[in-house]
């Protein structure tokens, strides 16, 4: 049984050894690397034999260990060591009634020592001790009522903490207990019970030949690749600041600490942004942005209206999607008649040749007054739209409906629409909603069966107001759509 319980604290110490040494993936320093440790401790004895009373007797120890290297707050090591002193009992009931049973040791084991911060380490061993002993009574006298040897071999199990007091001094603290095989320390044989004892003991320990770890980073001198490191930085196995990123700034003044890998980085360990437009070089497709100017996400300068021209160049700032323009970001006006081409609709304009809204050259007012007599129809946007929409309201519908009973009955009829607003908000704006109001009506008469080449339709805006823009009357009235019979 005994036998038993010490080849299982062996097992618990190796398995305690290699299973936290893998959860420490850091290296750190340890006081015991690579140390021969002398100890001397003394003590008391408590026997667990056959004599029942409580009794204290005194032990002394002298001890070698030494500690294998070790990077990880677990340290391993070999203990020698000899000693000598007595265990004592008493029992009123027992002949004789008090023992008293010189002990001399000499034994070896393993010990296990693991540091919880920067001064304790408790320990555990596990070891063999060959005990030489000689029972005596309470006369002196030698005890000997059976034959049996005066020597053999016990088990040991111990647990203690050590304080260290310096760098190569430890005060020491343990309990433990040994195993006999045998039932003879108390010279009295009673039943199937094996004789043992409890020992609680203090000491010193000094250590000897044991590596420095100058600037206390976990990484002993010696292998410390780095040994100026700043105090309580974490470092890697070589004694160097942690570089998570690798972008060779360490990660206690890394200001960006998750930098992808061979991106290029500033001293603080961000990426490099060669145009300070705040995105980095290695994700931006524009790297020479001038200075100030705003830029998207991927480092290029904005362009609101998406025609090519950044917004700090653009002098045409609210171009219709699609719309070619030249290098200003204005829309292309190929005849030079300020109309652009995307609403000229005579695009071959001779050279100052004066022309409309359209594009087209103005006609004489004889060749108008030959015009035939043009239809109109005025619908009010305040009834037929709602504020700021150009969806048609239902109201619209009677009106519109009786114009496209005409358009049908006069199929070679042509018709201008026209769309105006009052002067409330931006000219851009106003000309985009008057435009698209017109585009209803449009839409709503196609719907009707009328064939769209039929019609010409434009967004006038504000400019061409029926009434006073400073009332609300004069405002309504120029809210409006204007359907003109134009042959």
């Amino acid at each position: 049984m005994f036998r038993k319980i010490f080849f299982l604290l062996v097992f618990i110490i190796g398995f305690s050894q290699t299973f936290y040494s893998q959860l420490m993936r850091n290296k750190v320093y340890h006081p015991f690397t690579g140390t021969l440790v002398f100890t001397m401790e003394g003590g008391a004895t408590y026997g667990l034999t056959d004599y029942k009373d409580f009794s204290l007797d005194f032990l002394g120890k002298g001890m070698i260990e030494y500690f294998l290297p070790t990077y990880s707050k677990s340290s391993f090591g070999f203990r020698v060591y000899g000693g000598a002193g007595y265990l004592k009992g008493k029992d009123k009931s027992a002949v004789p009634y008090e023992y008293r049973t010189d002990l001399k040791l000499a034994g070896g084991g393993i010990v296990y020592t693991l540091s919880l911060g920067e001064a304790v380490f408790p320990y555990i061993f596990a070891g063999a001790t060959y005990t030489w002993f000689s029972p005596k009574g309470d006369d002196g006298k030698t005890l000997n009522k059976f034959v049996y040897k005066k020597n053999e071999l016990d088990y040991n199990a111990e647990f203690g903490m050590r304080i260290l007091l310096t760098d190569n001094l430890t005060m020491n603290f343990s309990s433990g207990i040994q195993l006999s095989p045998n039932d003879y320390l108390d010279d009295k044989l009673y039943g199937t019970s094996k004789d043992a004892f409890l020992v609680g003991a203090a000491g010193f320990s000094f250590a000897f030949f044991g590596e420095q770890d100058s600037d206390e980073d976990g990484i002993v001198d010696s292998k410390d690749m780095c040994p100026n490191t700043p105090s309580k930085i974490k470092v890697d196995q070589f004694g160097c600041p942690m570089d998570e990123d690798k972008d060779g700034v360490p990660d206690y003044i890394d200001k960006c600490p998750d930098t992808p890998e061979k991106v290029k980085v500033d001293k603080k360990g961000c990426p490099l942004d060669s145009d300070n437009d705040g995105i980095a070089d290695y994700i931006d497709i524009c790297p020479n942005t001038p200075k100030g100017v705003m830029v998207d996400e991927f480092g290029c300068p904005l362009d609101a209206d998406n025609d090519g021209i950044p917004d700090y160049l653009d002098k045409c700032a609210n171009t219709p999607l699609g719309v070619q323009v030249d290098k200003f970001g204005c829309p292309l006006d190929s005849d030079g008649d300020s109309v652009p081409d995307y609403l000229d609709k005579c695009p071959n304009t001779l050279k100052r040749e004066q022309v409309d809204e359209s594009g087209c050259p103005i006609k004489k007012v004889e060749i108008i007054k030959e015009v035939p007599v043009i239809k109109e129809v005025v619908l009010s946007a305040g009834a037929s739209f709602g504020v700021g929409s150009s969806v048609l309201l239902p109201g619209a519908y009677g009106d519109l409906d009786n114009i496209a009973k005409t358009m049908l009955e006069e199929k070679t009829s042509k018709w201008l629409v026209e769309g105006h607003t009052d002067n409330t908000g931006s000219a851009n704006k106003n000309k985009a909603l008057s435009l698209k109001r017109a585009n209803s009506v449009v839409s709503y008469l196609v719907s009707k069966g009328i064939n769209r080449n039929r019609f010409t339709v434009r967004g006038m805006g504000f400019d061409y107001p029926v009434a006073d823009n400073r009332t609300e009357e004069g405002r309504t009235k120029n809210r409006r759509v204007v359907i003109l019979r134009v042959n």
